[in-house]
């Protein structure tokens, strides 16, 4: 076991560890060391780093300290590119959401090899694979079929990638994006048809079959398991069955699949209930179990007369329009309060314990652990932050929405992997409210204070300048530094994904120019050592952190400064007058 004695914001100073228990201390090769409480100066403003750790050493550490100075001063210099090379942020590649059909077939596996055959040319580090539970374990209980993913995984080995692996619990089809329809078990299903109470509920009583409520997560409803017990025991199958895969360092990342989408969040704006952008979207909590739930909770706080909100409006309102979030509105009153801190400390409690058992099953295993958080960007710029407050956000101007998942990631040592990076304010209609910058800027600043590892995705398909120039901008927020490691940076980036129109020659040669900034103009780097992504074997997770120490986290603190523009930039306005030439010229020879 180790701890750290700094902080780790993405190669921001020097890391000593000391090694727990044992006699001995482990130093790793660093740059700066920081004490603790030190204001570094970060862009225009000095930034007081919090959380940073303290650490009695004994004597023995800190001799052994010097004679590692020593040690690093004798040490050969850096040359210029191994200092860029730890500016160098990977890049993954989601897969098709088809690519293992509903049948469970890997089909079209030549056209296949040959589309990751390319984007191993481009120098993609890896890619991201969807692993859904509704093929998998779809004849029955504990039946499960893993031979289209083990010759899936085999092809992707032999194409030199990397693979993140998404433990899929949720229904694909019905969200944004979604092109293909791959529901939950069918055995799931016809429980759910004489207990739909066991799906997420609307207050008109819709219930939504995308992913189980989180009511039933310790209820013995599933031919006797549990929901939790279902998906640790689907992980320990994946564990057993691609055992080869994991011992051989190829799987780095394994993302825990914690709501619809695959996204630690309610069900709040579904498109197939008629959900449309911008609208508030709903609460997702009158399914009976949950209901019990607050009731119990209502009463626990010696206020049995509370009931779940009945004035917060429906799908496509706006704040304003409900009694709920408009100015003044319930969400500001002491019950109002009450209902949020239970919705969102249940998002917090249920993520952090499928977590707690996805570790115990890959514990040793040389992964890092994932969890994914939407970017509810509309309505961030009203006081009333509604859309996000919906999907279990509670998130205001004077409360911290996102820290505490942070705070909670910590504990499993996982990645908090964040949407929209590649959005800008201008690009959203102005009734929208929007602020994805600011909250990209407020959630990665976050992930750094609570010393996790940060990684993002974009929402959209892109193939445009700006949103590479976006994206690049958040993976690096402070630019690179050419001396080392730079200020901030991001544990990596997944692009959305693996399709034709990513492929297409004008598209991709903007894409390769993406990937070759990313990597800070380094060619691809096959150790991730060098760049300071090493995975060693999970380590068990720290002790449960109490929901009141959670909550601490959402004290607002300033965000980190970013730069108004990417130093890696893809092309500008110039670059994008060529595009749009070489389109209409590509266009006519068609």
């Amino acid at each position: 076991m180790t701890s750290t004695i700094c902080s780790r914001l993405g190669g921001l100073g020097k890391r000593i560890r000391l090694l727990q228990p044992g006699p001995t201390p482990e130093i790793v090769p660093v740059y700066e060391v920081q004490k603790v409480g030190q204001v570094k100066e970060m862009g225009s403003r000095h930034v007081r780093r919090s959380g940073i750790r303290r650490a009695v050493r004994s004597a023995q550490a800190v001799a052994s300290e010097i004679s590692s100075t020593v040690k690093e001063m004798q040490a050969p210099a850096l040359t210029e590119d191994e200092k860029m090379l730890q500016n160098y942020v990977p890049v993954y590649v989601m897969l098709p959401l088809e690519v293992i059909t509903v049948d469970n077939v890997l089909e079209n596996r030549t056209e296949l090899e040959k589309q990751l055959k390319e984007l191993r040319t481009a120098g993609v580090d890896g890619v991201m694979l969807d692993v859904w539970w509704g093929i998998v374990e779809s004849k029955g209980p504990k039946q499960y079929d893993w031979n289209a993913y083990r010759s899936l995984l085999q092809l992707v080995q032999e194409c030199g990638l990397k693979l993140q692996a998404i433990m899929s619990f949720h229904q694909c089809g019905g969200n944004v994006g979604d092109a293909v329809n791959i529901p939950l078990p069918q055995w799931i299903l016809d429980i759910g048809e004489s207990d739909p109470d066991v799906f997420y509920t609307n207050i008109k009583g819709n219930r939504n079959k995308e992913y189980l409520t989180m009511g039933v997560d310790n209820l013995p409803l599933f031919a006797g398991r549990t929901a939790v017990e279902i998906y640790t025991d689907y992980m320990k199958s994946f564990r057993d069955n691609m055992s080869e895969f994991l011992e051989a360092g190829f799987v780095i990342d394994i993302e825990v699949g914690l709501g619809p989408a695959g996204e630690l969040r309610y069900p709040s704006y579904p498109p197939n209930q008629g959900w449309a952008y911008p609208g508030i979207g709903e609460f997702q909590c009158y399914d009976k179990y949950l209901q019990a739930e607050f009731k119990e909770a209502a009463i626990g706080a010696r206020h049995p007369e509370w009931k779940l909100p009945d004035n917060a409006g429906e799908y496509n309102d706006t704040p304003e329009s409900t009694g709920f979030f408009r100015p003044n509105g319930t969400y500001l009153t002491e019950e109002g309060k009450f209902f949020l801190t239970w919705y969102s400390n249940k998002l917090l409690s249920h993520g952090d314990q499928i977590l707690d058992e996805a570790n115990k099953v890959f514990l040793g295993c040389k992964v890092k652990l994932a969890g994914k958080v939407s970017g509810i960007h509309w309505w961030y710029k009203d006081d009333s932050h509604a859309a996000e407050l919906t999907s279990g956000f509670y998130n205001l101007k004077d409360r911290d929405g996102y820290r505490p998942i942070a705070r909670m990631l910590s504990r499993h040592y996982a990645i908090f992997n964040f949407t929209c990076l590649e959005m800008g304010d201008s690009e959203q209609k102005a009734d929208a409210k929007s602020g994805t910058e600011e909250l990209v800027q407020q959630v990665l600043s976050g992930g750094w204070r609570e010393e996790v590892e940060v990684a993002g995705e974009n929402a959209l398909p892109r193939y445009d300048r700006a949103a590479y120039n976006q994206i690049l901008l958040n993976a690096r927020p402070n630019g690179v530094n050419r001396d080392g490691p730079p200020k901030l940076r991001m544990y990596g980036v997944t692009y959305l994904r693996l399709c034709d129109d990513l492929l297409d020659w004008n598209n991709f040669r903007i894409f390769k120019t993406f990937v070759k900034k990313m990597h800070a103009d380094q060619d691809f780097c096959p150790d991730p050592r060098k760049y300071n992504n090493y995975v060693g074997p999970l380590k068990r997770s720290k002790p449960k952190i109490p929901i009141e120490d959670l909550l601490k986290a959402t004290e607002p603190m300033e965000p980190f400064p970013f730069d108004e523009e990417t130093d890696m930039s893809v092309g500008g306005e110039i670059a994008i007058l060529l595009d749009n030439l070489i389109d209409k010229i590509t266009s006519i020879f068609k």
